[in-house]
């Protein structure tokens, strides 16, 4: 199985990007109840909460990432990611693939 990548989006609604880094390990954790967008997808981080959400738009999923909507099927409701780079309009991660059914 080749590597899933995603996009986190919305880091200027928390609190910026400056603490990413690569490596950093993030969770993603499904939020069937936002009243926005029913496979919202959250990112936290240890020690800060909710910093983000994984992209579900056409206009914020990056490169060859996939967006939140073709992720949530394939995940629990936890799952694993680590961060690859930041592109300045979004950040790059990696699924864990023990998070992927």
């Amino acid at each position: 199985m080749s590597k899933v990548y995603i996009t986190i989006t919305g880091l200027n609604h928390y609190y910026g990007s400056d603490f990413i880094k690569e490596g950093l390990k993030v969770k993603l954790v499904k939020e069937p109840e936002n009243a926005y967008d029913k496979e919202a997808i959250m990112v936290m981080v240890e020690g800060l909460g909710k910093v983000g959400y994984v992209a579900n738009s056409v206009h914020t999923v990056l490169g060859e990432s996939i967006s939140a909507g073709r992720l949530y099927d394939r995940i629990g409701k936890k799952a694993n990611a680590k961060v690859v780079t930041d592109l300045g309009r979004g950040v790059l991660c990696t699924i864990d693939k023990k998070s992927l059914k």
